[in-house]
């Protein structure tokens, strides 16, 4: 499946990002959920929506705090896209 490419070089970004023990099964995870995440919406292009998505739905809570701060970093605006703010909050706890 084809990546807008904007979204495609964020996501790259941020698997560069993520420390070395974790970061490639994250890619193959979250690569993974984030084509279905545009499949099931009936897209034929992934998105930056089905990218954070799938990080929040493939990544363990414990490691959101690490995780929404690479977001921040990368420039993923993930606060927009359906992620539950109670989430968010102990995230940055």
């Amino acid at each position: 499946m084809e990546w807008e490419k904007e979204a495609l070089k964020k996501f790259n970004t941020m698997i560069e990002r993520i420390p070395l023990f974790h970061r490639k099964i994250a890619q193959q995870v979250v690569h993974k959920k984030a084509q279905l995440n545009a499949e099931l919406r009936g897209g034929t292009v992934v998105v930056e929506s089905d990218i954070v998505q799938a990080f929040f739905s493939e990544v363990p809570l414990a490691f959101y705090s690490l995780m929404v701060r690479l977001l921040d970093e990368v420039g993923f605006d993930y606060k927009g896209y359906g992620v539950p703010t109670a989430l968010l909050r102990k995230a940055k706890q």
